[in-house]
């Protein structure tokens, strides 16, 4: 009999895999790999990713959304990946500061973990060289957060910011999100993971 694994990823627009013209973004195709790889895993997939969702926003509703999904005797894991639309500048200010976004950071993490295995994926580069510089502040902020909370942490920034694929569909896109091609990168990254491979 198979083990049943349901996965809960929870975060923004990149969770969600806007502007992929096959919607499956980067968790349809690593739930799909991790089942293909493992015969022994039935992965039920729940993507729970909300477009211009912030570290606040995902505070505020990340526990009921998931509790809801994750009830019962099986295999659980939360996802969670944010932080682009926090370094967003509106109106003369950063949608949510760094400080408050580890804030929210830690509160999320440290309650998830104390419910099942918590994994987080760091936040992707765009098309505006100023926010990936504030992105990838916020990443290696993030990194160190996790690690001083034993929240496997996966950075992806500077790969995907090196990557032609990624900043190529972006630039050509809407100047955030990749399309198929793009996502498929992301997805790679993921599934070699040492930490993915442990799920």
């Amino acid at each position: 009999m198979n083990k049943d694994l349901r996965i809960c990823f929870i975060g923004d627009s990149f969770v969600n895999g806007t502007g992929d013209e096959t919607k499956l973004g980067w968790t349809g195709r690593v739930s799909a790999q991790l089942e293909r790889d493992r015969d022994d895993l039935e992965v039920t997939h729940y993507n729970l990713g909300i477009r211009r969702n912030t570290s606040e926003d995902i505070l505020n509703r990340w526990s009921e959304e998931s509790t809801q999904r994750l009830e019962g005797d099986f295999g659980k894991l939360l996802v969670f990946s944010f932080g682009v639309n926090d370094t967003v500048i509106e109106n003369g200010d950063q949608r949510v500061s760094k400080h408050q976004c580890l804030k929210n950071a830690h509160a999320i993490l440290t309650s998830a973990a104390s419910e099942c295995r918590v994994l987080m994926i760091g936040p992707p580069p765009i098309a505006d060289s100023e926010q990936n510089i504030r992105i990838k502040d916020l990443d290696a902020s993030l990194a160190l957060l996790c690690q001083s909370i034993s929240v496997p942490y996966l950075s992806v920034v500077s790969e995907l910011v090196d990557d032609p694929i990624w900043m190529q569909e972006v630039a050509s896109n809407d100047g955030a999100h990749p399309k198929s091609a793009g996502y498929t990168k992301l997805a790679t990254l993921v599934s070699a993971w040492d930490q993915w491979d442990c799920c």
